[in-house]
């Protein structure tokens, strides 16, 4: 309820309350005024009375009344009463000293009241007042830290809400946090605390950590933290600590969390009560975000596994929903050929680009810095160059409703989002900068030989760099190891390169005879395989449609890849399984489609056939919510497995989805334009035919429905000729403009102009003087008025979007505007003016004196709102008109 109206409903029941104290009325001034909440300040306590005192002696004689209602008025009325005072130095300092003394006060609906106001109190002296930080800290900040531990838990309770909006609002200093709030939660959680305050304690700490910087975290937090998972008495605490693990992973970073939170993971998720383990299921993501993919696969992997195959339904439950965005957390862009830019784009990354990144930055952890120097782990590298390699290999997590980048949609209940969790450095925006980065699927394709030469040397030139300064330590074996790495990402950048006409000396190639067993080696012929399968992969997927008319990589192949452990994959395949809803959870196949675009992204493409089977039996699955929850990723899907997939695999379930329940369908319809645009020509021409299914739905009310269907027919008019577009989308937008509901029909007609914009720009002026001569008979001639108005609008916006020369604008649209102009109905009048005084005037025309002679009858008008706008400056900006529709 708005605190306003609170007031005035308490004051309005004073008489109430005071059934035999009328002169505590009259002091508190609300004599003259009547029972209704207009015109009562909850600051009339101030006002001179009977008493003869100043405002500030009868703050004093309310503030500490004996009468415990007064106190709560003065409590509740501090902001206004600033505000009365805030001019005065001297006077505000005595406030705030008022403040000070009543938060001492005996009652605790006084103290609660006054903890309500100081995140108020604190915003208005922010903003207000040159010394705040001063006068916050001195008098307000000890009142909050008082009231943590008030034995009364309203007051803790308001006391904890107070303190996480001020530092959400960024009031609270870091010196203050450090010295005087945090040393009060850890003397609330110390072992032989109070268990209420110990328990309030671990949540408020557990919530204040999101807000504070990883020093204050690491230094005075994380040894408490640590000590709390390992609370034997309280699992209410041990709960707490569970349920806001990954909060402190991803804060303390990669090797405070390996080193010292870790053990403790592994404790909590064998811990003896199922809630606490339930709750690690649920942060594993975040948890796995911040720890080596080394740690990832060989500790984290198993550990989920026993969860996954716990005991109890609950944690199963939780586990299998975070199995996905746990996969997610091993995708890799130089493995995956994709990466998120920071706008959430999905881009590709050139093959041996992401061969050279990955191997380079292995290279620099195992040799180290020039001078000898151990170089230090990637969240702790200060330079460009090392910044740049981190993040470009960093995990790339696809997250449910989070929006930091990647996968975003309409329906967030629906869609799953894919969360770049790493940010885009400064080698990607290079990258994009030089590179020209594009998304695959436009037409025409730009021309970057030029970049990718540029590229191509560069790169080249760091490796050959890197092995110069490698040669000194060949007696190293892994040394070798690195050296034949980079020996294969060079031979690859060369077969990458644009041109032939700088040939470099080769390199040692891979030998065969190599011992998989050594760690370095291993990995080195683990990298030579990722070049090989990426280049048949590139060999394959550019082929015609006609060389490979089935899936290219998902023809009866073993569900076997080594993106990701194994069992993790199996696990997930098996979340289609019947048994599993009647096990685990009757949604769980609902978790898998959220979560699959996810694993795809992490798997690769060449690891489609794993997945293949899998997304075929959800998008049949009986269950309409799983096929919505497909329908609304399916584009995004499209975009990680290229046009070859997608036309193979893909495109069927699509058609399937299109002909589907309108729950499913409008998760097709909502990006219908960003699947079409991923296809082939001659195959998206194929749903010009079928597009005007949308019109019919399941019920007629739904006409969001059909809102949306005029939104993309806007945004596909782009992937069409000229020709389809005037055949099949110029009838569909017709019928739009004659929907029942007033919204569709005005979406419909920014549709209509957008059409006759592409029909001039095609230099089809036939065309467009066929369906302007529609448009005349359909709107300018409609015996409605709501049709003619919408001839009014429609010409304003041809001309603004300069959708034709003015010229056949003046000889074909505009004698039918101006015969609007004595249009009985004053509505389609104001459209007129508006559309003649504020653009057609503007831009000029041939029928000059016609224009101004309209113009100036209409600004003579009966009506006050046509006189208005045919006199409008239209310099003055335009005024919405919306209200007059």
């Amino acid at each position: 309820m708005d605190p306003y109206l609170t007031n005035c409903l308490v004051i309005a029941g004073l008489s109430l309350y005071f059934e035999d104290g009328h002169d505590d009325l009259d002091d508190f001034g609300f004599d003259d005024y009547g029972t209704e909440c207009d015109g009562i300040r909850i600051t009339a306590f101030l006002d001179a009375g009977q008493d003869n005192l100043t405002p500030l002696g009868r703050l004093e004689k309310y503030a500490f009344s004996e009468n415990v209602f007064n106190r709560q008025i003065v409590a509740r009325g501090l902001l206004d009463v600033l505000r009365e005072f805030s001019d005065n130095e001297n006077d505000f300092i005595s406030v705030m000293e008022t403040v000070a003394r009543m938060s001492e006060d005996g009652e605790p609906t006084v103290r609660a009241e006054l903890m309500e106001q100081i995140p108020n109190i604190a915003m208005f002296l922010h903003e207000s007042r040159p010394n705040f930080p001063a006068a916050f800290s001195r008098y307000l900040v000890p009142i909050v830290v008082r009231y943590l531990t008030d034995p009364n838990n309203q007051v803790r309770k308001t006391s904890q809400a107070a303190l996480l909006v001020l530092l959400e609002q960024g009031l609270i200093s870091k010196a203050d946090m450090e010295t005087k709030v945090c040393p009060v939660l850890l003397d609330l959680t110390e072992p032989s605390s109070d268990d209420d305050y110990k328990i309030e304690a671990v949540a408020i700490m557990c919530k204040v950590v999101t807000m504070l910087s990883k020093d204050t975290v690491e230094h005075l937090l994380l040894p408490r933290f640590c000590e709390l998972c390992s609370d034997a008495r309280l699992f209410q605490v041990r709960k707490v600590c569970a349920a806001n693990f990954g909060e402190f992973c991803s804060i303390v970073g990669q090797e405070a969390t390996e080193k010292l939170l870790m053990p403790k993971f592994f404790d909590l998720c064998s811990d003896s009560l199922w809630g606490i383990r339930k709750a690690c299921a649920e942060c594993f993501m975040m948890v796995s975000n911040s720890t080596s993919p080394e740690v990832r696969r060989s500790k984290l992997s198993p550990l989920f596994i026993s969860l996954i195959s716990d005991q109890s339904r609950w944690v199963r439950q939780a586990a299998f929903q975070s199995l996905g965005r746990f996969i997610s957390t091993f995708a890799n862009p130089s493995s995956t050929g994709l990466h998120f830019r920071e706008d959430g784009a999905l881009l590709e990354v050139p093959r041996f680009q992401a061969v050279i990144i990955s191997t380079c930055r292995r290279f620099e952890f195992v040799l180290g810095t020039d001078d000898g120097r151990a170089t230090p782990s990637p969240e702790h590298v200060s330079t460009a160059d090392s910044e740049e390699l981190h993040n470009f290999d960093n995990s790339h997590t696809l997250v449910p409703e989070e929006v930091h980048g990647g996968f975003t949609h309409t329906n967030s209940s629906d869609s799953p989002t894919a969360t770049n969790n790493a940010k885009n450095t400064k080698e990607a925006e290079q990258t994009d900068e030089n590179f020209n980065s594009f998304h695959y699927w436009r037409s025409p394709l730009p021309d970057i030989s030029g970049e990718l030469e540029m590229l191509s040397c560069q790169k080249m030139e760091e490796i050959q760099m890197v092995l110069d300064r490698l040669q000194p330590h060949m007696d190293d074996p892994d040394v070798q190891a690195q050296v034949q790495v980079l020996s294969a990402a060079l031979k690859a950048a060369q077969l990458d390169s644009p041109t032939d006409d700088s040939p470099t000396e080769p390199q040692p190639e891979l030998q065969p005879e190599l011992q998989t067993e050594n760690g370095a080696e291993s990995e080195s012929l683990e990298v030579q395989s990722e070049i090989e399968v990426q280049s048949t992969e590139e060999e394959q997927m550019s082929k015609t449609p006609d060389d490979s008319p089935h899936s290219p990589l998902s023809e009866d192949k073993p569900k076997v890849q080594n993106v990701i452990p194994q069992q993790l994959l199996d696990q997930y395949l098996s979340m289609t399984d019947p048994a599993r809803a009647q096990t685990v959870d009757t949604e769980i196949a609902k978790h898998c489609a959220f979560s699959l675009p996810g694993v795809a992204l992490t798997l690769g493409r060449q690891n489609w056939h794993c997945l293949k089977d899998t997304y075929e039996t959800l998008a049949t699955d009986v269950q309409w919510k799983v096929r919505r929850t497909l329908a609304f990723s399916i584009h995004e899907l499209a975009v990680i497995l290229g046009d070859q997939l997608t036309a193979a695999d893909l495109v069927p379930i699509f058609n399937g989805f299109l002909k589907d329940l309108d729950e499913v369908r409008i998760g097709v319809l909502k990006h219908l334009y960003d699947f079409l645009k991923l296809l082939h020509a001659d195959k998206r021409r194929e749903y010009l035919y079928q597009l005007q299914e949308f019109m019919v739905t399941d019920n007629s009310r739904n006409w969001r429905f059909r809102y949306e269907l005029a939104e993309q027919l806007i945004l596909i008019i782009e992937l069409y000729s000229h020709y389809d577009v005037y055949d099949y989308l110029r009838e569909i937008a017709l019928t739009l403009c004659s929907d029942k509901v007033s919204e569709v029909r005005w979406i419909s007609y920014k549709l209509v102009v957008e059409i006759l914009q592409k029909l001039y720009a095609c230099g089809a002026d036939d065309l467009g003087l066929n369906f302007i001569n529609e448009l005349t008979v359909r709107f300018c001639h409609c015996p409605k008025w709501v049709g003619r108005q919408a001839f009014a609008f429609i010409c304003q916006a041809v001309v603004e979007e300069d959708c034709m020369p003015m010229e056949q604008f003046s000889q074909h649209l505009l004698p039918s505007l101006l015969s609007l102009s004595s249009d009985p109905v004053a509505n389609v009048r104001v459209l007129v003016a508006k559309a003649l005084r504020q653009s057609v005037m503007e831009k000029g025309c041939a029928c000059a004196d016609e224009l101004e002679e309209t113009v100036m009858a209409l600004q003579s008008d009966k009506d006050r709102d046509v006189r208005f706008f045919a006199s409008l400056d239209p310099n003055k900006g335009l005024i919405d008109t919306t209200p007059l529709i």
